[in-house]
């Protein structure tokens, strides 16, 4: 998905103004947020973990998580960076 595309569809589904989030090559292990997140990648890749199941994320893939969903997250080696929007 394009940026443009990307941050238009964020404002139509309510979210505020998205920030950008750089994370160096590591793991997060198993956390939750207190918040909705929906996420284009910009650069470099990452994985997340739900349960048993693991997707791979790079540069033009959108995720999305629920609050409070218990997931992990792994980037890759060039670490990542991604535009997301929070409610």
């Amino acid at each position: 998905m394009q940026r443009d595309a990307f941050i238009r569809s964020l404002a139509d589904e309510g979210f505020p103004e998205p920030v950008v989030v750089t994370r160096e090559a590591g793991v997060m292990e198993v956390h939750t947020h207190p918040f909705e997140a929906k996420a284009l990648i910009v650069e470099g890749e990452m994985h997340i973990r739900v349960g048993d199941e693991e997707r791979r994320y790079e540069a033009g893939d959108v995720f999305h998580l629920a609050a409070n969903l218990p997931h992990a997250e792994r980037y890759g080696p060039q670490g990542v960076q991604y535009l997301v929007g929070r409610k």
